[in-house]
């Protein structure tokens, strides 16, 4: 009967919190982060500005107004970025003024008013699109799809190795779709002294026009530029500037839990590009409104709630790869390392105001995978929001804050919002506004979220099921006959000899299996202890009941941040993998590219190549580019790669195949006798790194066996 009656109290608490929502509230707060801004025109609220600090003041005091405690702004260091403003104008042909503002990236440009440039066009900005042009001391102008061709990084390098003074990028497809006058921004991933820009399709349309490009169109409607000529005079107005090493700020406020210094983590970026309503306005005031309505609920949380704004998601560090999700990074690797054990969750949030998919998701870690898959089976999802309800994705991406967050030992989730029409038509543009608001949506998060909040409000253990990691692992070894056939196999051709069953790959699966059954045994221990808490009929009695696991909690979560240091890899398109995968794959395109060299295929033979580490941009860009691109991941201090320091481990330069492989391809006859030598020692040395990466696997899973059996 008293457990009935705490189950009441319990959903009571939650009724009378979820009553307490105020999403108007959140609605407003996200409208007032659009008051700071350091482009007056276009809105941007960028890594350490004065409109970013400006704005973290604001949810500093907003944060003690609705009653949080321990408030504070907590101090790191990064690269800041002051974009002013950009505006460029030119005349048409018939002598008339036009004026245009320009979007930018985190570099160095600053005129002393209107200065005169000439603009040249280079198509896409590749090294072949320079040929015969001189852009010494000029303007460049490229048409560009980053969403599925190249980063901004690449041909804006290009353009200041060729002696540009800027590069202007026209988003051509893949974001900003929806209207021509769009303009797009993206991390710039590379170095401040190459100055980028970017503009509009309406405006380069005109400005082509001034260039005196034309457009014929053949038989078949596909129309071909022509390019004589392909420069004209424009003038630039710009102050854009990027200085290194200054201090931001992460706004953090609490409710305090009465039974455990074990903390739930809430976190949104309030760094912004243009207004940033949906990223990341409406999510930062979503987790301020939750702790508002828990707070005025009267709910006093086991936990300790951790409120946290976080700064410089969009872009933090010059010239990384990796120079998004500064401010996270920072806040639980350098500014707060020791939450790393005591905090049992980080729930997430971008972009929580629109529907991205008439399904909603949850994107977590694997090992909370099945928690949240038992949570939304409880959730009413509201046609109205969510049409096909609501789902659980799983690994984590890293495209936020919560990848950063995780890596530290921290099992993060966020509202899942990377793929969809809002990406590839709003995202990162100035019509990223309250116009794309759907509160039906919003309204939908508020409650979801804050219903999640308090489920793990009564979480003893965090329910950590180490198991769908090890299964997703032992998937990712299917395709064993990548390496059969080789002097120095893992797998070799009798497949039930002795000699098999004890090689790299068998001992692997084996230990995973080993472990898939310790993993299976440990969470359903956690769900006993937990479901043996909610059981207990005082709060007294809960308290002492969680004391007694309190280690054994910190215990799992330091397994999880060993899985995390051993176990998470990136590929080098920055997707998350297990050690071993970029290396299968490279094993596999590289085995394609010889058969079809075999055969006198070149063009097959590049198209695998193509798909091999970062080769694809052997085929675009200078060797300087390339080579810069590629050791700035692979050779720089840790502390400039933040979250992906070590998780890139191989690397396999095909840069000089590929050119050679271009010229062959102009032949008649060509040999190719040394390039198959090429591609056969390309292909050993992957399978040797496929080998290490086994054996590494295997000694990691050994170490986090022996840690599990020690629970």
């Amino acid at each position: 009967m008293e457990v009935i009656k705490q189950k009441e109290l319990w959903e009571e608490q939650l009724q009378t919190c979820l009553s307490k929502l105020d999403v108007e509230y959140s609605y407003q707060l996200a409208k007032r982060m659009e008051k700071e801004k350091t482009n007056p025109v276009l809105g941007y609220r960028t890594a350490g500005s004065k409109a970013e600090i400006a704005t973290g003041n604001m949810l500093y005091e907003e944060m003690k107004r609705i009653g949080l405690s321990d408030v504070a702004k907590d101090e790191f260091r990064l690269d800041s970025w002051e974009f002013e403003k950009a505006v460029l104008k030119f005349k048409d042909r018939e002598g008339k003024e036009y004026t245009c503002q320009l979007g930018a990236y985190q570099t160095n440009f600053v005129t002393d008013g209107f200065q005169e440039y000439e603009i040249v066009y280079v198509n896409k900005g590749t090294a072949a699109d320079y040929e015969g042009i001189d852009v010494e001391g000029k303007l460049v102008l490229a048409e560009i799809n980053q969403r599925d061709e190249w980063w901004i990084n690449y041909p804006a390098y290009q353009a200041y190795l060729k002696g540009a003074v800027g590069f202007i990028a026209v988003q051509e497809h893949g974001y900003g779709e929806k209207y021509d006058t769009s303009l797009n921004a993206q991390d710039i991933a590379g170095p401040e002294y190459a100055a980028a820009f970017s503009m509009s399709q309406a405006d380069a349309k005109k400005l082509k026009e001034c260039m005196g490009i034309s457009v014929e169109c053949n038989t078949s409607l596909k129309c071909v530029e022509v390019k004589q000529p392909v420069s004209a005079k424009v003038w630039l107005d710009a102050k854009s500037m990027v200085r290194r090493n200054v201090p931001a700020y992460n706004i953090v406020g609490k409710i305090p839990g009465e039974e455990t210094e074990q903390m739930i983590l809430l976190t949104a970026h309030y760094d912004s590009y243009f207004d940033g309503f949906q990223d990341d306005n409406a999510a930062v005031a979503m987790i301020i409104g939750m702790a508002k309505a828990i707070l005025e609920g009267g709910y006093r949380p086991a936990h300790t709630i951790v409120v946290c704004a976080v700064a410089a998601e969009e872009w933090g560090v010059s010239d990384s790869k990796f120079d998004w999700s500064t401010g996270a990074y920072n806040q639980v690797f350098r500014v707060h390392p020791e939450w790393r054990g005591h905090i049992i969750a980080d729930l997430n949030f971008e972009l929580p105001a629109h529907a991205h998919h008439s399904r909603d998701a949850i994107r977590g870690t694997y090992e909370y995978a099945n928690y949240f898959e038992q949570f939304v089976k409880q959730i009413d999802v509201p046609k109205e929001a969510y049409p096909d309800g609501i789902t659980v994705l799983y690994p984590i991406e890293t495209w936020s804050d919560d990848f950063s967050i995780s890596i530290a030992g921290i099992p993060s989730m966020v509202n899942d919002f990377s793929d969809g029409p809002f990406m590839e038509n709003y995202y990162h543009s100035q019509y990223d506004n309250e116009e794309l608001y759907e509160e039906p949506v919003y309204r939908f998060h508020h409650e979801l979220y804050l219903r999640l909040i308090l489920e793990m409000d009564k979480l003893v253990l965090p329910p950590l099921d180490f198991g769908r990691m090890l299964r997703a692992m032992k998937e990712s070894l299917d395709e064993r006959e990548i390496l059969q056939k080789t002097e120095n196999a893992v797998i070799q051709e009798k497949e039930e000899s002795d000699e098999v069953k004890d090689n790299p790959i068998c001992v692997l699966e084996r230990l995973i299996d080993c472990g898939i059954y310790q993993a299976d045994e440990i969470y359903q221990w956690i769900q006993r202890v937990n479901q043996e808490y909610q059981n207990l009929e005082s709060k007294e009695e809960r308290k002492v009941y969680r004391e007694q696991y309190l280690k054994k909690g910190e215990a799992l979560l330091r397994i999880y941040q060993k899985t995390q240091d051993y176990f998470t890899r990136l590929d080098w398109e920055d997707e998350v993998k297990f050690p071993h995968e970029a290396v299968k794959r490279n094993i596999r395109e590289l085995k394609c590219a010889l058969d079809s060299l075999k055969q006198g295929r070149i063009r097959d033979t590049l198209e695998s190549i193509y798909n091999v580490d970062n080769n694809c941009f052997a085929f675009l860009f200078d060797d300087e580019v390339y080579y810069h691109f590629t050791e700035y991941i692979l050779h720089q201090p840790k502390e400039r790669l933040m979250w992906g320091a070590g998780r890139i481990w191989h690397h396999e330069n095909l840069y000089g195949i590929v050119q050679r492989l271009r010229h062959k391809m102009k032949e008649e006859n060509p040999k190719l006798n040394e390039e198959r030598r090429r591609l056969e020692a390309a292909i050993y040395r992957q399978k040797n790194c496929y080998e290490d990466d086994i054996r590494y696997m295997i000694r990691s899973l050994e170490k986090i066996r022996k840690m599990m059996g020690e629970l």
